[in-house]
């Protein structure tokens, strides 16, 4: 059984700048060691000298995005994009992109951007809930783990930008994050998203 997800190869893919394949045979040969598959990759003449997310992004744009209602603004979003270069802040692609991702936030309103910023103590408790919930349905231990599992992928899909799926899929189909890791791949710039800020009216 495989020690890494489809998730595991597109960050390699994304921070080692490689081609799927080579990433996950990468994965594979270290049984799903990120750090040792990208040293794998490096040693194999495959990847490149440093990681994206290793180098600074110092640099970026606010992406804005208005919601008007009875000609008047009743919600508004600012997004930090931060990318490494004065040359990708300034790019048409990637203000673009920072607008689009500022629109999604006022559709979809996450908690977080990241799981990393997720509050343990939040999801500690939603973890409880769907246990007992499970347990009140009378699943046995072994099956309510299962479930608990997924239900906090879907938990992370509803209150976690990167594992949105972005509002418009026309545009792009997938999460935030593959969008924002696509970006990064094109641009060959360690890119994310740092802040996000929501205000609603009345909210």
């Amino acid at each position: 059984m495989a020690d890494f997800t489809a998730k595991d190869i597109q960050k390699l893919r994304q921070e080692a700048g490689v081609g799927m394949m080579d990433a996950k045979q990468a994965l594979t040969d270290s049984h799903g060691d990120f750090d040792e598959a990208f040293e794998l990759l490096r040693e194999r003449g495959q990847a490149k000298v440093a990681k994206r997310t290793d180098r600074e992004a110092s640099e970026g744009t606010i992406g804005s995005y208005l919601h008007i209602q009875n000609e008047r603004p009743v919600l508004g979003v600012l997004v930090e994009l931060a990318c490494e270069t004065d040359f990708v802040a300034k790019s048409e692609e990637f203000r673009k992109t920072a607008d689009e991702i500022a629109m999604h936030v006022s559709w979809a309103s996450p908690e977080w951007v990241t799981r990393e910023e997720v509050d343990p103590d939040v999801l500690t408790k939603e973890k409880d809930l769907m246990a007992r919930q499970a347990r009140a349905d009378g699943k046995p231990d072994d099956v309510v783990e299962r479930i608990v599992a997924g239900k906090v992928e879907a938990w992370y899909a509803e209150n976690v930008l990167y594992d949105q799926k972005f509002v418009n899929p026309d545009r792009f189909e997938g999460t935030v994050g593959d969008m924002v890791g696509a970006l990064a791949s094109k641009m060959g710039e360690n890119i994310s998203v740092r802040r996000v800020a929501r205000v609603a009216v009345g909210a």
